[in-house]
């Protein structure tokens, strides 16, 4: 569990960050100056409940309140320093807020109708600057300017950036989106994250009708599921270790969920007695690890695709008969993050 402390100290008065806390309470967003967050500051230590000043707005900056952020595998993983993260800062990227203050130029959701306050909204993870090499070569989530919520390092400038905050800073341009009323909070929250990415991995897979394979059931393999199945996908076939989590995967839209463990050669003919012999038109990789992707290439039809987006960690090299991609066909696809159009 993430724990908090209550920092007693006002920073500045023998706190080590340096930061600007301010305690008093004003005129700006419903009598308040100062907005409350849980900051990260040292790997598997509790998160301190600091004071953090409202920002002044620019432009078409937005201030939004936030009503529900989730917890993503990605903050677990910095919370007990599995990946590297940038300290101080504010976790949490998944969140819904209520738009309670935008700067002097106004601003617009992302299909044009001008933001208004109380709306309640959702926001793109990443702020990409549309304008880079990579951004103009449709890869935004590679931008040379990138800027992620719940990644970013608390500075003077720059404070209320991630979702376990009170309120939420978010920057011009961001990729800003209403939440429909039937939407509720908590299914919404986890929208501009796991949902998002599931989204992009459709984008660049294609028309997904027929068979397709899924290497775990982690939020993203479940989210996978449910919308193959809302896609009209025939056959959605898991790998996974876990048998509480192949239990849950069959109430999410799967067909068959096999142990993962199991030998390749058993899972082979699984695979090809529902597909008559064919093997599936698409593989979609949320595991990570070269055990899973190795034989995951091998369940594929001729010209069928294999899309990988849980290898984000170092592993050993994986090994794949380069002869057998070309003789079969296939086209393997790595996707990181999402663009706007996913949300």
């Amino acid at each position: 569990m993430l724990a908090l402390n209550l920092e007693e100290k006002p920073v500045g008065s023998g706190d080590p960050s340096g930061l600007n806390l301010l305690r008093k309470e004003g005129s700006m967003i419903g009598g308040a100056t100062t907005s409350l967050a849980a900051v990260f500051t040292s790997v598997g230590e509790p998160l301190t409940l600091k004071l953090f000043s409202l920002p002044d707005l620019k432009g078409g900056e937005v201030l939004a309140r936030i009503r529900c952020a989730t917890i993503c595998g990605s903050d677990l993983h910095s919370f007990f320093g599995r990946r590297h993260s940038p300290i101080p800062s504010v976790l949490g990227h998944e969140m819904v807020g209520e738009v309670v203050a935008i700067g002097p130029n106004g601003d617009r959701v992302f299909h044009g109708a001008p933001l208004k306050l109380a709306d309640r909204v959702t926001w793109s993870t990443v702020w990409s600057c549309g304008e880079c090499f990579y951004c103009r070569h449709g890869l935004r989530p590679k931008c040379e300017r990138l800027f992620k919520f719940g990644h970013e390092e608390i500075n003077s400038d720059r404070s209320l950036i991630g979702g376990m905050t009170k309120h939420c800073w978010l920057p011009e341009s961001i990729a800003i989106f209403r939440v429909p009323q039937s939407v509720p909070d908590f299914v919404a929250s986890p929208a501009n994250c796991a949902t998002s990415t599931i989204a992009a991995v459709f984008r660049y897979a294609g028309a997904v009708k027929d068979e397709i394979v899924v290497h775990g059931a982690g939020m993203l393999g479940l989210t996978t599921y449910a919308m193959a199945a809302a896609a009209g996908a025939s056959q959605v076939i898991v790998l996974e270790p876990d048998p509480r989590r192949r239990e849950k995967v069959l109430q999410f839209g799967a067909s068959l969920a096999l142990e993962s463990s199991l030998a390749p050669t058993a899972i082979l003919a699984n695979v090809k007695e529902l597909t008559g012999g064919r093997g599936v038109d698409a593989g979609l990789e949320f595991a990570g690890y070269p055990e899973s992707i190795e034989p995951g290439v091998t369940l594929l039809r001729m010209g069928g695709r294999f899309l990988m987006a849980g290898a984000t960690f170092s592993s050993r090299a994986v090994q794949i008969e380069a002869e057998q991609l070309v003789r079969r066909m296939t086209r393997l696809h790595g996707t990181f993050n999402y663009g706007p159009e996913d949300l």
